[in-house]
């Protein structure tokens, strides 16, 4: 009965000054809602990253220029890798390992068709064997062909997000779109894949290789080599393959000094996932400071409440009230606080979750929200300690006093 009593006292306390309780509550609404959300923004990006990493197959490596151990060397000393040393990956007669390679370049321009003009994301020059490396799936239309390649065609492939910004809904197939002044053919157009954050994997126009040399790069050195493994279980025989076979294109004895690094799909994953976590932790970190401002905010309000019931403290006081059930009151109205604000904030923190955010789709993690509302609760009672003491600890005469 008495701890229904404090309850009803309590909530009578709160009702009396609405807007002033209404106002301490967003605040922990607040706080509450942004741990959630900005926690549930940085593990989106992390499955968004997973996804995107892992649809291009667990078989799948990169190899770009650079030293593989990260070192510094000097720029001219490291030899770039060129469409020789993908030709040296697809005819070793040793490379079981491996099922194809696929030179790639990459650059950027304008594409023009008809009175429109759009910039996509990138345009690839690279051959056949990169669109089953790279999961690249065909939605209508077909790929460009070896016989392409070989003849340096003008054809191209369009990204679902390209083919829409420069047909809408007209079907690009056969249509000739301009890219840097030549024009091309498009012959397909890929399924989308969706976007993974911050970037568009459907925005690009895929080419044959030596026609994108022509137009923009230049026949030089190509970004990186793609090379798709013949299976899953045999991406470290690929591994040691591709090491062997570029260390003899390169001339290089001491594998310890190779100018070039091999990424697999695995070890590309755990690397973004540690950068996602780190994203994460600040993220939330950030959303925290919110929760501890909502706090600050109880307190104040509660030792507003005090000095204004300061009075009425000094009657129940002197009769008879003794100090556990003023510190309780007060201590019950500063947590209902928290809870009635915390319980609003999980509301708000789930339903912002079902929008996306900076082209991310927050994903909540259930312990968030358990952790949100917990740490809330704890701060209810924690900042409203200080208030409801001093309240429990003033003397019956001097709050009698008090005008």
């Amino acid at each position: 009965m008495i701890l229904w009593q404090t309850l009803r006292f309590a909530v009578g306390g709160l009702a009396a000054n609405k807007v002033r309780s209404a106002l301490t509550m967003l605040g922990v609404l607040i706080g509450v809602a942004s741990v959630i959300l900005l926690l549930a923004v940085g593990n989106g990006s992390s499955v968004a990253v997973k996804d995107s990493i892992t649809s291009l197959g667990t078989n799948s490596l990169t190899v770009s220029s650079g030293s593989a151990n990260g070192g510094s060397r000097a720029t001219s000393s490291v030899k770039k890798l060129t469409v020789a040393d993908a030709k040296a990956l697809a005819s070793d007669s040793d490379a079981g390992a491996i099922r194809s390679v696929a030179p790639v370049v990459t650059t950027s321009g304008t594409a023009l068709y008809g009175n429109i003009s759009y910039s996509p994301g990138s345009i690839v020059g690279t051959y056949p064997s990169y669109f089953e490396t790279a999961n690249q799936k065909v939605a209508y239309g077909e790929y460009f062909t070896d016989d392409d390649v070989l003849a340096s065609r003008k054809v191209a492939v369009l990204g679902a997000t390209t083919a829409k910004q420069l047909f809408d809904t007209e079907n690009p197939v056969g249509k000739s779109v301009v890219l840097g002044g030549t024009p091309f053919t498009v012959v397909g157009v890929l399924q989308a894949k969706g976007g993974s954050g911050f970037t568009d994997p459907d925005d690009v126009v895929i080419a044959p290789l030596p026609t994108v040399q022509n137009a923009f790069t230049g026949f030089g050195s190509v970004n990186q080599i793609l090379v798709q493994a013949s299976s899953a279980d045999s991406t470290t025989a690929a591994q040691s393959e591709i090491t062997r076979v570029l260390l003899g294109t390169h001339a290089i004895a001491d594998p310890a000094k190779a100018d070039f690094r091999i990424t697999s799909q695995a070890s590309l994953l755990t690397a973004r996932e540690s950068t996602t976590k780190t994203f994460t932790v600040l993220l939330g970190a950030v959303a925290a400071i919110s929760l501890l401002v909502g706090g600050i905010g109880i307190t104040n309000i509660m030792l507003v409440t005090v000095t204004e019931r300061t009075r009425e403290i000094g009657i129940r006081k002197a009769l008879g009230a003794p100090r556990a059930v003023i510190l309780g009151q007060f201590l019950t109205e500063s947590t209902l606080l928290s809870v009635i604000g915390a319980g609003l904030g999980v509301a708000a923190g789930i339903a912002g979750s079902h929008f996306s955010i900076v082209g991310i789709k927050p994903v909540v993690i259930p312990e968030s929200v358990l952790g949100a509302f917990a740490i809330a609760v704890a701060i209810g009672l924690f900042f409203g300690s200080y208030p409801a003491n001093r309240a429990a600890s003033l003397r019956p005469i001097d709050a009698l006093r008090h005008e």
